[in-house]
């Protein structure tokens, strides 16, 4: 049974030492994790989504039997990224809150953590660790303000 992308964050944080969250990062690479890493970590990746707290009732079913989860759904998150769509704030804030509602509480909770960039807030994952664990999906530290 493949993990949820929680599951492997959780995993991952948790490992001892630097080596570890690598190989445990590698060992469940998928589109949808390197996609929800890259949101967080990427400095020239921003949120089109208001910051804070989201106004969505979370999902408790049991792992398994949850609606959707977000090895199906990466696809849509370009949908809250600025300058890689169409919609309006209400659409897109709306398609956001029904995305956490039928995803497992633990992804939903990744997700309002990685609009914000705060995935390490909570979790002991640095953009080292996945810059190493995954040297194709590298990104500058740096964003230029102004040209």
């Amino acid at each position: 049974m493949k993990l949820l992308i929680s599951e492997i964050i959780k995993k991952a944080s948790n490992a001892k030492t630097k080596t570890e969250k690598i190989k445990i990062l590698r060992d469940n690479n998928s589109q949808a994790l390197r996609s929800v890493l890259k949101w967080n970590f990427d400095p020239s990746i921003e949120s089109d989504l208001p910051d804070g707290e989201v106004p969505y009732n979370p999902n408790d079913a049991p792992i398994g039997t949850e609606h959707t989860v977000l090895a199906r759904e990466h696809r849509l998150l370009f949908n809250f990224i600025k300058h890689c769509n169409t919609l309006t704030n209400m659409k897109r804030e709306t398609m956001f809150i029904q995305l956490l509602e039928g995803l497992h509480e633990s992804e939903a909770e990744i997700l309002v953590l990685v609009k914000d960039k705060q995935l390490q807030s909570k979790y002991r994952i640095t953009s080292a660790v996945v810059q190493e664990a995954f040297p194709e999906m590298s990104w500058n530290t740096k964003v230029e303000t102004s040209r």
